[in-house]
C-alpha cells in the first residue's frame, strides 16, 4: 500500500498516490464504507470507540479514543487527507476548529449542523421553501399545549433537538401531562404535527465538492416501534411525477445545505385536501443511511462507493439499479445468539441471497445485519427478503 505521505514516482512521469480517508465512527456505515473503498485503492483510517466496534474489526488503521475530545480528533486527522463521519454526533466546534488547521471535513459543519439539530434544520427548510410538518421549539409542557392548540390538537409528536435516531429522542405525546419527560433531556424540545401519512418514502442523493450530483430512486422505508425494518427500491406504485418531484427535492437540499457526501432524506408521502400525492421532510442524515443499504447489490454504484468518490472529490459513479426490484431486510437481534447455523438454510434455500452481517454481539431488538434480494417480480423479492431476515433473527424455523 502506497503512503500518500510519501508518494512513489513510477517509470511515467506522473505521481501515483492513494489518498487517506478518515472515518469518525466505528459502527457498521465505517465498515460498509470501508468494503466500498478497497477496491478503489483507497486508504482507510477510523476513529473508533472501542476496538471491538463493527468498523474497527475489519479496519487495519484503527484509533480508539473519543471523538468529543479535540485533542484527540486533531491528533486523528493530522494523518488524514479528508475526514467524514458514519454519525452525525461530534460536536460542531470541533469541526470548524479542524477546518481552521486546513483539514478538508467533508460534510463540513456548515451542512452537518442541519443533520445534527433538527431545530436548525426545520428552521432552514423554512426559509428555502421546502415542505415539512408544522413545527416550532417549544419551552415547557405548558408551550407543547399551546402548540396543539394552534393547530390540530393532540397527539403531537415532540423531538429532541440533538441526539436521538432510530426512535431514540422521539415521544408522541396525546396530553399536556405526557409532555414531561422530553425536557428532561436538557437540550431544546421542538414540537410537530403528527402527520397523517400514507407511508414513509426516502430519497437519496449524492454531491461532490464542485457540485455534481447523482440521485437514486426513491424508496420505500417500513418502520416497525420506530427503526426501519424494510426498504422496497423503487417505492412501489409511487407516480412517476411525485418520485422525480423528491429526487428534485432532496438534490436542491444538498445545494441549498452545501452537503458533499451522502445525504438521505426522509419522507412522509401524504395527500392534499383534493387526494393528490405529495411529500414532507422528516429528517436529515448526511452519511450513508439505512435506506440507501440496497444499494450495495442493487445499484450499479453503492452509497457507500459514491459517498467516498464524493468526499474525496471524484467523478460520482452510476445510481441507476440493476433489477428492476430490490428489497432490504434488517437482520435485528433475537433469543438466538448465534446467527451462523442459520446461513446453511438460507444459503441452500436462496443461493442469490445476499447476507450482510456488522460483527455485533446479537441483542434483542439490535441492528446486527441486513440482507438484500433482487428479481424481477416484486412479491417474489419481498418474501425471500423477509424469509431470510426472519430465519436468522429466529422468529421462523422452516
Amino acid at each position: 500500500m502506497l503512503d500518500s505521505a510519501q508518494p512513489r514516482t513510477t517509470g511515467r512521469t506522473h505521481i501515483v498516490t492513494f489518498p487517506v480517508v478518515g472515518m469518525v465512527g466505528g459502527g457498521q456505515l465505517a465498515r460498509m464504507t470501508h468494503e466500498a473503498g478497497i477496491p478503489l485503492g483507497i486508504r482507510f483510517r477510523l476513529l473508533s470507540d472501542t476496538p471491538q466496534d463493527s468498523a474497527a474489526q475489519v479496519v487495519a488503521d484503527v484509533t480508539v479514543g473519543d471523538y468529543r475530545d479535540l485533542d484527540t480528533l486533531r491528533a486523528f486527522a493530522a494523518g488524514c487527507d479528508v475526514i467524514t463521519f458514519d454519525h452525525e454526533q461530534v460536536p460542531t466546534e470541533h469541526l470548524r476548529a479542524l477546518e481552521a488547521d486546513g483539514i478538508a471535513v467533508r460534510p463540513g459543519p456548515d451542512a452537518l449542523v442541519h443533520a445534527q439539530d433538527k431545530a436548525v434544520m426545520r428552521r432552514r427548510l423554512a426559509e428555502i421553501g421546502v415542505p415539512c410538518p408544522r413545527n416550532r421549539v417549544v419551552a415547557d409542557p405548558d408551550d407543547v399545549v399551546r402548540f396543539a392548540e394552534e393547530g390540530a390538537g393532540f397527539p403531537v409528536v415532540l423531538k429532541t433537538a440533538r441526539g436521538g435516531y432510530d426512535g431514540k429522542g422521539v415521544w408522541i405525546v396525546r396530553s399536556g401531562a405526557e409532555a414531561a419527560e422530553p425536557f428532561k433531556a436538557g437540550v431544546p424540545v421542538l414540537a410537530e404535527e403528527k402527520v397523517d401519512f400514507v407511508r414513509e418514502l426516502a430519497a437519496n442523493v449524492v454531491r461532490s465538492p464542485h457540485g455534481q450530483a447523482v440521485a437514486y430512486p426513491v424508496v420505500e422505508s417500513i418502520q416497525v416501534d420506530g427503526v426501519c425494518d424494510t426498504v422496497i427500491a423503487p417505492a412501489p406504485g409511487l407516480p412517476d411525477e411525485l418520485s422525480t418531484s423528491a429526487q428534485r427535492l432532496a438534490l436542491t437540499i444538498a445545494h441549498e445545505l452545501g452537503v458533499v457526501g451522502h445525504l438521505a432524506v426522509e419522507l412522509f408521502e401524504v395527500r392534499g385536501p383534493d387526494g393528490t400525492p405529495a411529500v414532507l421532510v422528516n429528517e436529515l442524515a448526511m452519511r450513508p443511511h439505512n435506506s440507501g443499504h440496497w444499494t450495495m447489490d442493487g445499484a450499479a454504484t453503492s452509497q457507500f462507493a459514491n459517498h467516498l468518490r464524493a468526499v474525496l472529490d471524484l467523478p460520482l459513479g452510476d445510481p441507476r439499479p440493476r433489477a428492476p426490484w430490490t428489497v432490504m431486510a434488517n437482520v435485528l437481534g433475537g433469543d438466538y445468539p448465534d446467527m451462523y447455523p442459520a446461513y446453511l438454510h438460507c444459503m441452500a434455500r436462496d443461493p442469490g441471497l445476499k447476507i450482510h452481517m456488522y460483527g455485533k454481539d446479537v441483542k434483542p431488538g439490535r441492528k446486527v445485519g441486513h440482507v438484500n434480494t433482487y428479481g424481477d417480480d416484486l412479491a417474489d423479492v419481498r418474501e425471500r427478503a423477509s424469509h431470510a431476515a426472519g430465519y436468522l433473527r429466529g422468529t421462523i424455523d422452516e
